[in-house]
Parts: structure tokens; sequence; C-alpha cells
């Protein structure tokens, strides 16, 4: 594959890392204090209209994986009442359930990767991923979107001659791809501390109303969060053959902090998909591969959305992740262990009557 790195690559690295910040383009302090807002296009098409109105004319369109301008939020007079958020863009107005709000940030590069391997979160809207093998060599896979995150298990030179990180595939163990190093923040173990960890995890509970579309954390007889969510589009059939989120008591039995979901490449047939880096996991009916996780194909909460599952914001998610039982702590004796399992926080899903 790619070079292996020597000793003075290693420090090139270091240089290399003080560039990508060095060579920035001059903005001036107003505009560093308020970069625009920035939206990437998750579907295939989204519609531009003439007002913040699903009715009004429809003026243009706007394209996967397109970065848009996003001027200014506001509510839309007609809504949708679970999620009224429109954006002004230019020419016209774009609504904001296939946008997700991205940035773009570069990091420092590290020289080396902790044995076992060290989660990393993407910090640009999208970075191709790349695979090599010496019969092809370097060939592309698949996007990795803002705010996802990934395990990476080693640094290269990628085919640009740069730095990019070695990602290995959760689903696998053994499929190998690559990143741009500087488009990926290493998360410290310290970010992902247990929040309450004082609190017995039999006084902890989560409940998620299908109805309403909201999840609620509690300690004991205190509400401690509380959150628009997706839960599985309506169908006839609950899980496993229809969409329908499975209503009943459960516990959470397994946890992923990246999550490749669906198949390892998309084939293109119907209802097929592949997720690579599905952040911050929490599996309540691993049997079906339900999950509570974050969200990066749509921003539509307060909707039925997924095949499923419990779509949540990356941020709500990841405190979840670190609020539930079992505990994911990385043990210093094993980087290598990437999930953890055992009999975690109750669950009930439920359907409020009117």
């Amino acid at each position: 594959m790619g070079k292996q790195f020597s000793r003075r690559d290693f420090l090139r690295l270091g240089l290399l890392a003080l560039s990508s910040f060095a060579f920035r383009p001059n903005f001036t302090r107003q505009e560093e204090r308020e970069p625009p807002i920035v939206g990437r296009v998750t579907i295939e098409k989204i519609k531009v209209y003439s007002q913040p109105d699903l009715e009004s004319e429809i003026i243009g369109n706007r394209y996967l994986d397109q970065l848009v301008t996003l001027y200014y939020t506001l509510n839309g007079p007609k809504g949708p009442a679970h999620n009224p958020i429109w954006y002004r863009v230019w020419g016209g107005y774009v609504y904001s359930a296939y946008l997700q709000l991205v940035k773009t940030r570069f990091n420092p590069i590290l020289g080396s990767i902790l044995e076992g391997g060290q989660l990393f979160e993407v910090t640009v809207p999208y970075s191709q991923a790349w695979s090599y093998k010496p019969e092809e060599g370097w060939q592309p896979v698949f996007p990795l979107y803002y705010s996802t995150v990934h395990w990476v298990t080693g640094v290269n030179l990628g085919p640009d001659g740069q730095p990019w990180y070695q990602i290995t595939s959760e689903l696998t163990r053994y499929m190998n791809y690559y990143a741009p190093a500087i488009h990926l923040r290493a998360i410290p173990d310290e970010e992902l501390t247990p929040i309450s960890p004082n609190v017995d995890p039999e006084d902890k509970r989560i409940e998620v109303d299908t109805r309403l579309q909201v999840l609620t954390a509690i300690e004991g007889t205190q509400e401690v969060f509380r959150t628009k969510i997706s839960t599985g589009l309506p169908s006839h059939d609950e899980i496993p053959k229809g969409t329908k989120t499975t209503p009943g008591r459960f516990d959470i039995s397994s946890k992923y902090p990246s999550k490749h979901m669906g198949e390892l490449r998309a084939s293109g047939a119907p209802d097929t998909y592949s997720l690579p880096g599905v952040p911050w996991s929490s599996f309540f009916i691993y049997k079906y591969g339900v999950a509570f996780h974050g969200t990066y194909w749509h921003n539509n909460f307060g909707a039925p959305m997924s095949h499923g599952c419990v779509n949540m914001r990356n941020e709500d998610a990841k405190w979840l992740f670190r609020w539930t039982t079992p505990v994911w702590e990385i043990p210093p004796e094993d980087r290598s262990q990437w999930d953890r399992r055992g009999w975690g926080t109750r669950v009930w899903v439920y359907w409020t009557k009117d």
C-alpha cells in the first residue's frame, strides 16, 4: 500500500500541521468571529422556494453534497409544525429537513496512532475516502461526512504525498481505507467520560414517545434531558419486517462510538445503503439492529424518518452515549475493544394517547 513513514516523515508531520494553520486565507476579525452558516445537501435534490412555504413557487434546486450558504434562519409561517425552520439562500428559501449544518476546521496531524486505534471525528463537510490495493492502486470508496466518527489505526502517505490516516472499518476489522489527516480531529478519551456516574444505574431510564417524537432521560423521578428525535417510519409492521420502531420495554445491550451501518458499499438496489462512521450508537434491540444514534443524513427531527432506529442529533446522541450504561471507556490495556456489552439502561418505547 502507500509508503510507510520514516523518522524523517514523522518530523515533517509537525511542519505540515503548522502550515495548515499558517496558510489559511486572510480574514477580517469580523469574519473570523462570524463565519457564514453553511449547509450540505444530504439527498439527491432539494427545492428552492420563492417563499418559506412548501406550497410557494419552486424556483430552483440544490443537489447532493452541494454546499449552500445560509444567510439567516427563520420559522416558516406555515411550518411544518414539527420542524418550522427555513433558511434564506441566494434567490429564495430552502427547508431545513435535508441540510446538514457543517463547518470546515483543519486539524493538527498526529505522527503516530496508539496501538489498537483511536477515535477521530470528521471536521470538514465531506472527505473522500480511498482504498489501496497493489494490483489496483488508489481507488475512491465513499465520502466521509461532517461529524462522523471513525477508528484510525495508522498514518501513511496518501496518493497526494501528504499524511493520510488509515481508517479500519468497525464492520469487518479487515477493510482499511484512507482519508487526509488534516480532515479528522482526534477525540481525547476525557471527552467521553461518563455523565452522572454516581447515580445508581437502576435509577436511570429512557422514555421514547413515538407520537410526540420526543426522548426523555430520567434519573429517579427527575427529568435530566429531553430532545426531539426521529423514530421509524410508519408501517403496518414493526421491526424486523417493517420500519415502525417496536414499542415495549428494553435495555441497552451494546454501545459503539463508531458504527458502519448497512453494507460496506451500497449496491444501489432498493432499500440498500452504506453509512460509515455513524456516531454514538446505543443498541437496545440488538437482534434487529435498533439503536439510538447520531444522524448526519437529515435534519428533520420531530418526525418519523428511520428504518426503525431512533435518530438523534449527533450532540444529543453523544450525551446519551455517555450517560447510559453499560459504561463505554477505553481500557488502557486493550484499546482494540471497540464496543461495550452488558445489561444496561432501561428503555421504554410507547405511544401517548391524544
